[in-house]
């Protein structure tokens, strides 16, 4: 079964080390915590804010040697009050987890947008 897989990090500085390696351990995470191996992701979308212009997200992806992984990148609405420097994932998986199996991860600052769904509280 197709699945998506959300997950959101906050950035504590728009350069390329803090993109890439903040993004990066996010993907490891998502894809630990749900069994799922390059192999099987369809696809991932990546959104930014704005504020963020030093790098590419899926250019972590790249660099964790997922290189037959589709990838698209995105800027994110500009929504008055939103939270500043995150980077949003969806990951579509094949997998054999259901709905309620699947860990989605809203890490640091970016568990705020999804407390429910937080593996750090806010």
């Amino acid at each position: 079964m197709l699945r998506g897989i959300r997950g959101a990090v906050g950035i504590e500085e728009n350069t390329r080390e803090a993109i890439l390696g903040t993004t990066g351990d996010l993907l490891k995470r998502l894809a630990e915590a749900n069994g799922v191996h390059p192999d099987r992701i369809s696809m991932i979308l990546f959104t930014a804010t704005t504020d963020l212009t030093a790098a590419f997200p899926a250019t972590a992806a790249r660099e964790l040697g997922w290189t037959r992984v589709p990838l698209m990148c995105s800027p994110e609405l500009q929504v008055e009050g939103a939270l500043p420097r995150i980077v949003r994932v969806m990951i579509l998986a094949d997998t054999e987890l259901g709905p309620r199996e699947i860990r989605h991860l809203f890490l640091g600052r970016a568990a705020a947008l999804r407390p429910d769904l937080a593996e750090e509280k806010p």
